[in-house]
């Protein structure tokens, strides 16, 4: 009997000799896991919010500013190119002057001869109402208007009426070359014009059915419809 309790101590012994390794493993596993736990997280590449911000490029000022550059200048200079559009009374003596200037400096001087010349060369080109061009045909009117224009560069009021008002009156034996001569012809208003060559004579786009040729004031029917002579503003001076 004393036997079998000894035998049954040793079994026990061995056994919990057996156990204990087993239980000690237990206990220090979760020791060994946060330790390779440490590890991992060491490792690991710290996330640092505030540094990724620092390092991030921030634009510049004045790179935002730059490309409205043009467009600041693009108004600036708008003003500039729409004083033209509206002309006070100065613009318009600044006009006159400057193309008073042009004229006498045209052809050496000679700008009444220039516009003759070019006139002259229109002849025989036929009358046509409301024509303004060679291609067209001339009106009395449109052909002043376009002697002017295309010889010396002056614009001219766009009818015998308007012409006759825009231009300085001239006594007849003061008349020079590239003088306009007016006529009523139909009735008390001014219903033609024509250029003034020199001696009497004129030239200009006379009626329906006629080219543009050379009368003479003296003729009876011009003498009589004859209305008086007017210089334009922009050969006053010459």
């Amino acid at each position: 009997m004393h036997l079998k309790r000894l035998t049954a101590l040793a079994l026990a012994s061995c056994c919990f000799a057996a156990v204990t390794p087993v239980i000690a493993d237990t206990v220090t596993a979760p020791q060994g896991l946060d330790q390779s736990a440490t590890l991992l997280l060491t490792d690991l590449p710290v996330f640092a919010p505030a540094n990724a911000l620092a390092q991030s490029a921030i634009p510049d000022v004045a790179s935002l500013v730059a490309p409205k550059a043009p467009v600041a200048a693009a108004k600036v200079a708008a003003p500039a190119a729409s004083d033209d559009d509206t002309l006070g009374d100065d613009d318009d003596d600044s006009l006159v002057a400057a193309a008073t200037d042009k004229l006498a400096g045209h052809v050496d001087g000679h700008a009444r001869e220039a516009l003759l010349a070019f006139a002259m060369k229109l002849r025989d080109i036929r009358y046509h109402r409301g024509g303004r061009a060679p291609s067209t045909g001339f009106d009395c009117s449109g052909f002043v208007r376009y002697v002017f224009s295309h010889s010396i560069g002056l614009d001219l009021p766009t009818n015998s009426a308007s012409q006759f008002l825009a231009g300085l009156k001239v006594k007849r034996n003061e008349m020079k070359t590239g003088d306009l001569v007016f006529f009523r012809t139909r009735g008390k208003a001014i219903s033609h014009v024509g250029i003034y060559i020199d001696n009497g004579q004129f030239i200009h786009s006379p009626s329906a059915g006629k080219t543009v040729r050379v009368d003479n004031l003296n003729e009876a029917y011009w003498s009589k419809h004859f209305a008086g002579a007017k210089r334009p503003e922009g050969i006053a001076k010459i």
